[in-house]
């Protein structure tokens, strides 16, 4: 106990007790109360820190909980909102439900939406397996096809050249005829083939350099007229496989070739641009154009805009479908004896 704080106590107190000896017992245990006074302050201070951070936590707790119960009541007002198309009262609000009807609501939809997924996914399974079958069938029709079609290549060819004579000019004609058909057919049973086997090693993706493959590709393209084809920027390097790449962009070269009337002014231009999330590429020609009504039905298989007896109509329908397995889109624009600009795009 402080000193000063002795000296006042003994002053007021009568005169036959400040020379008492209990009074310093007294006075110790006024001392003693005082420390321990202070010592129950201080630890009461710290409690009512500690309760104070307590609190704060709690009341942030607090506060999460009942912005998470909000959005829990706005969301349930929302599935109640669209449950009313299935026959839920279009006149009542959340507070007007009665909690144990609504649970049985929205446990009996919860339940019929389970079972329409299970019959989309039965569906989705048979879907799959006709489609495997599809391609299994028409990968063996073609292979099959193949060999009798050769046979009769071989025949043809060995009659023209040990007959010529015999034949004559009608023979000839009927001999060329057929090697033409044969032609045609083969032509028809590789795009069938190639088509059904687009969608299959999709997953094995590796590197491609667009650049090498078009100067590769662009030197193994019939281009009897000599059309001129212009690579305008260097191209991505992109995440594909070699031979469906090579496929989509010959199969639009080669009708941008095919189908230019400019003759020795044909163009082609390949270009492309850098999305966020895909490549854009465009191939551009200026030959006949194509009819704004027939911008959906050239991607349709066996769909052709001409009556040639070589064209299969099946090649816009394979890079169609190979685009789609790129995860990318295409469409064309395009202007009647001006230009044709085919764009599509390649998720990165």
């Amino acid at each position: 106990m402080n000193s000063l704080l002795r000296r006042q106590l003994r002053k007021y107190l009568p005169k036959d007790l400040q020379s008492n000896k209990d009074l310093e017992v007294f006075l110790d245990a006024v001392n003693r109360s005082y420390d321990t006074s202070d010592e129950q302050f201080g630890m009461l201070q710290r409690a009512a820190s500690i309760s104070s951070e307590e609190l704060f936590d709690s009341n942030r707790q607090l506060r999460k909980e009942s912005e998470s119960q909000k959005e829990i009541i706005d969301k349930l007002k929302s599935v109640i909102d669209r449950l009313k198309i299935y026959g839920l009262d279009a006149d009542k609000t959340l507070e007007d439900f009665d909690s144990l009807k609504l649970v049985d609501f929205i446990g009996n939809q919860t339940k019929e939406i389970v079972e329409i997924n299970k019959v989309k996914d039965k569906l989705v399974t048979n879907l799959e397996r006709q489609n495997q079958e599809l391609n299994d069938y028409a990968q063996m029709v073609s292979h099959d096809l193949k060999s009798p079609l050769q046979s009769i290549d071989a025949l043809t060819t060995w009659i023209k050249e040990d007959y010529s004579e015999a034949l004559g000019d009608g023979g000839k004609e009927i001999v060329n005829l057929i090697r033409e058909n044969v032609e045609k057919m083969d032509t028809l049973i590789q795009g069938i083939l190639e088509y059904s086997t687009i969608g299959k090693g999709e997953n094995k993706l590796y590197n491609v350099n667009l650049n090498t493959l078009l100067e590769d590709l662009i030197v193994t393209i019939d281009n009897p007229e000599d059309v001129k084809i212009s690579i305008l920027n260097k191209l991505p390097i992109v995440e594909g496989d070699q031979r469906r790449l090579e496929l989509l962009f010959y199969h639009l070269i080669h009708n941008a070739i095919k189908f230019n009337d400019k003759k020795e002014n044909g163009l082609i231009e390949i270009n492309f641009t850098d999305k966020t999330n895909f490549w854009e590429f465009s191939i551009k020609d200026n030959g006949k154009g194509i009819e704004n009504q027939f911008f959906e039905k050239i991607f349709i298989a066996f769909q052709k805009l001409e009556n040639d007896y070589k064209s299969t109509g099946i090649g816009l329908s394979i890079v169609k479908k190979i685009v789609e397995a790129y995860k990318g889109e295409i469409w064309l624009d395009s202007v009647p004896n001006k230009e044709t600009i085919f764009y599509f795009t390649i998720k990165k």
